[in-house]
């Protein structure tokens, strides 16, 4: 059985870094993208706000689709999907094409999000200790990469075909063999059953705190992907070349927090480590808003890397442990907050800076994360403690790999 979760575990952690990859390539060649499809400024919100709006969509899909299916099949089909809708952003040459493709996307980065989730948490359960983070620090990674990667294509002028044509190459069998060894938790039809009982109402008020916290997390997460350099050149006028480093510092202490993370769930508890997560992202909101400079902006921005990272991983596993008979449906429910926040966060921050400024706009964010606080009780680990002398002493039942489908 160790073997079984190890290679589970590794295989997981493989998705999840693939997906990170993938996002990053598409979002950080937007410029690239709108100037082959010759997408107009006013037009361009429309493209980006249907990703999120669709990967809702496919979110929702797989909260049913799992009640028949296991959810490692879901993941072994839409991760290639995403990746192949991705090569199909960089081939196209009409807009209809575009929309095609960022409408393939959308839906399966949805379900992919959703099951892959799925498979951390029951994961989880089976180890009987915290290894949420370091799925999400798999994905931090493949993001870093694939902003990497962006960047020698954008630098050598490379088009995008020739940018993303590679990587599809490498990532699509590579996921399709690892799939193989994707663990699932409990049978679908038994959570089905479960999840049936519940009722749906009760569910989603129960869930409520936690998908408020997923909302203001990605809320924060999305000011500092949209604005950071906007905020670092305008604001604390910095040049255009170092409005460029606050991201890759927040990516980087993003992955640091999270490779460390479950360390600290196991040594303290998953309440402590999401209060003292907030505590720092607010900091760091703060550090930036009254900044003097740029050089102080960016230990803002390190700051708001280290304490939001921690939010979302924890935020799933929370939902897991609230719903332990459900948590493929609790999961997929949560996993539709990602992109509300993702879709609220950006023209909030760049509607408050054209009323208002950009840094009062920054303490709205801090204010959001703060309230984490009220709820950081959705976080307690009881009755499925990790950490603290309490982790389980057995693993539980892990249920039925995906081999031979």
């Amino acid at each position: 059985m160790t073997d079984v979760l190890r290679r589970g575990r590794a295989s997981l952690a493989f998705g999840f870094f693939a997906q990170g990859v993938a996002f990053a390539l598409l979002v950080t060649r937007i410029p690239a993208i709108q100037d082959r499809y010759g997408v107009s400024d006013a037009l361009l919100p429309a493209f980006l706000a249907a990703v999120p709006i669709l990967a809702g969509v496919g979110s929702v899909t797989t909260e049913r689709l799992v009640k028949r299916i296991r959810p490692s099949v879901v993941l072994r089909w839409s991760q290639p999907v995403v990746l192949l809708a991705l090569l199909g952003v960089a081939a196209g040459d009409r807009m209809i094409e575009l929309g095609v493709a960022l409408g393939a996307f959308g839906l399966a980065v949805g379900a992919l999000d959703a099951s892959m989730n799925m498979l951390g948490v029951s994961l989880q359960r089976s180890y009987g200790r915290s290894i949420m983070l370091s799925f999400h620090a798999a994905y931090s990674l493949g993001g870093i990469v694939g902003a990497s990667l962006a960047w020698v294509g954008a630098h050598w002028d490379l088009a995008l075909a020739v940018s993303y044509l590679p990587v599809v190459v490498v990532l699509v069998p590579v996921a399709l063999v690892g799939s193989r060894w994707y663990v699932d938790g409990v049978a679908p039809e038994k959570e089905a059953a479960v999840a049936g009982g519940e009722g749906g109402g009760l569910v989603f008020k129960m869930l409520l705190p936690l998908c408020l916290v997923m909302t203001f997390a990605y809320i924060g997460d999305s000011t500092v992907s949209n604005w950071s350099a906007k905020y670092l050149q305008d604001v604390l006028g910095s040049s255009e070349q170092l409005a460029t480093v606050p991201y890759n510092v927040y990516m980087v202490t993003t992955l640091i927090g999270r490779a460390l993370g479950d360390f600290g769930v196991r040594r303290f508890g998953a309440a402590m480590v999401v209060r003292g997560g907030a505590l720092v992202a607010a900091v760091g909101f703060a550090v930036v808003a009254g900044a003097p400079g740029a050089w102080v902006g960016m230990l803002g921005f390190t700051l708001l890397g280290l304490g939001l990272c921690v939010l979302v991983p924890q935020t799933f596993a929370a939902a897991g442990r609230l719903f332990p008979g459900a948590s493929d449906a609790a999961v997929a429910r949560l996993n539709v907050f990602n992109y509300v926040g993702f879709l609220i966060g950006s023209p909030l921050v760049g509607a408050l800076g054209d009323a208002w400024s950009y840094r009062g706009a920054m303490l709205v964010p801090m204010v959001l994360v703060l309230v984490t606080f009220v709820y950081a009780r959705s976080f307690e680990t009881q009755p499925d403690r990790y950490g603290g002398g309490h982790e389980r002493p057995r693993t539980a039942d892990v249920g039925r790999g995906s081999n031979g489908l």
